[in-house]
């Protein structure tokens, strides 16, 4: 059992070496023995400390410190002294009260920014700065426009802008040669809805909550039964949590899941759930037990990248299987003019033919038929789907057979074309990789 770290036991030197060091609740301000960990300090959680809202002016002893957790926090301002932290990294300040970012307050090194859910109204222009930026995340905040120098940041691979006050985009933004995975619904950019079937209304009285699937950002999905004037189905229930997730609202992610529509890769949603006291909802079809996972979330260290448990390995056709099931799943949402925005590896299930669904409509975008930028948005996530390939291409067997033979010929030339498209869908001018449509062509003729 994990003991929890208290502020007392920081004060009386129990943590003295500690690599990490996490207290929550109860913080009235910054404790100065903190800065007595300057050697050894990597990861500072101080998340979910209503007094917290400065940090001291010598934060920069902590010259060890990757990452600093301060959100549900008070901090009205972003505190310049972080940028004095020259190994810095990563910074979370979601769910406080965020107004203004001073120029010149973001470290230099920093790749992973979190911003969620404040009422930021502008980034300053000193961001530029911050070459090493992969991961942004700004749902949830007031901002109508991004500074011109963000263009400077050639590594954004993630952005997070749904929810603000954003009526156009940059030219720029659309050409940052390795973003890939982009949400921005809930502006006034992006329509609400686009002309698709709406879904049946399913009351709460008729379904019958069993036991929990899993648990995502955006709120809670469990087994359950449906009550049919004949027969009882089985069914996935999803009750939205209501609040600003890291990837938007949770009603943008549902008019999404609904204007997708049905298709084979996709899981499909049956009904909208009308009648509940306090929640919107969705019933979804139940995936059978034998899915699983096809990867893990990012880690610290990989940042916009999917990691994989370590015994994962494919055949070349279940590869394959997986690779033409999401292209084609991604070909029928664009056509819809939606994109998924987390094409990744952790939000795909898979069986062990090799079929795979395309799930979690978290950061999803209704971006329209009409878009200005339509090609470049699909192209866009072209890149990330580049990313699956080079992550199932690290995972395939390269043996076959008891005893231990080379692939086959015919395997091996697959595995060719697999590679010849990873490097056209990883192109780094945008408007150069192929549509989803080109890219179902080419796995088809494999």
């Amino acid at each position: 059992m994990v003991v929890p770290q208290t502020l007392e036991g920081l004060k009386s030197g129990e943590y003295r070496g500690a690599k990490k060091l996490k207290i929550s609740g109860g913080l009235k301000e910054f404790p100065k023995e903190v800065l007595d960990l300057f050697d050894t300090l990597e990861i500072l959680d101080f998340s979910n400390n209503e007094g917290l809202s400065s940090l001291p002016k010598d934060m920069s002893r902590l010259h060890r410190l990757k990452v600093a957790f301060f959100s549900d926090c008070s901090f009205t301002t972003f505190p310049s002294e972080l940028a004095q932290c020259r190994s810095l990294e990563m910074i979370a300040f979601k769910g406080n009260q965020m107004t203004t970012i001073p120029p010149n307050s973001l470290p230099r090194k920093l790749r992973w920014l979190i911003l969620t859910n404040n009422a930021i109204t502008s980034l300053p222009a000193s961001i530029g700065h911050c070459f090493r930026l992969q991961k942004c995340m700004l749902a949830g905040n007031k901002l109508s426009s991004l500074p011109e120098e963000m263009s400077h940041c050639r590594k954004l691979g993630l952005l997070r802008l749904s929810s603000n006050n954003l009526s156009s985009f940059p030219s720029w933004l659309f050409n940052l040669p390795e973003l890939s995975f982009f949400s921005f619904a809930g502006n006034p950019c992006a329509p609400a809805s686009v002309d698709n079937p709406t879904l049946d209304d399913i009351h709460w009285s008729s379904l019958s909550v069993q036991h929990l699937l899993g648990e995502g950002a955006s709120g809670i999905i469990s087994k359950g039964t449906w009550a049919l004037p004949l027969e009882e189905k089985h069914v996935a229930i999803k009750l939205f949590k209501g609040e600003v997730t890291s990837d938007g609202l949770p009603l943008d992610e549902m008019n999404a899941s609904i204007a997708a529509g049905k298709h084979s890769n996709l899981i499909d949603p049956i009904g909208k759930i009308q009648g509940h006291p306090e929640k919107k909802g969705l019933v979804l079809e139940l995936i059978p037990s034998h899915y699983t996972n096809l990867g893990l979330p990012p880690t610290l260290d990989t940042c916009t990248r999917d990691s994989f448990h370590p015994e994962t390995v494919f055949t070349v056709a279940q590869c394959k299987g997986i690779l033409i099931g999401i292209a084609s799943a991604a070909e029928h949402i664009h056509a819809q003019g939606i994109a998924h925005g987390d094409l990744y590896a952790h939000n795909i299930l898979t069986d062990k033919s090799g079929h795979a669904l395309l799930g979690d409509f978290g950061a999803a975008t209704i971006y329209g038929k009409n878009f200005e930028n339509r090609d470049r948005i699909e192209r866009m996530e072209v890149f990330a789907f580049g990313h699956l390939i080079e992550d199932l291409l690290g995972l395939v067997e390269r043996t076959v057979g008891q005893d231990g033979g080379l692939m086959s010929e015919k395997d091996g030339h697959v595995i060719e074309g697999l590679n010849s498209l990873h490097y056209l869908c990883s192109n780094p001018v945008v408007f150069e990789r192929p549509s989803f449509a080109r890219v179902c062509e080419v796995l088809d003729a494999l």
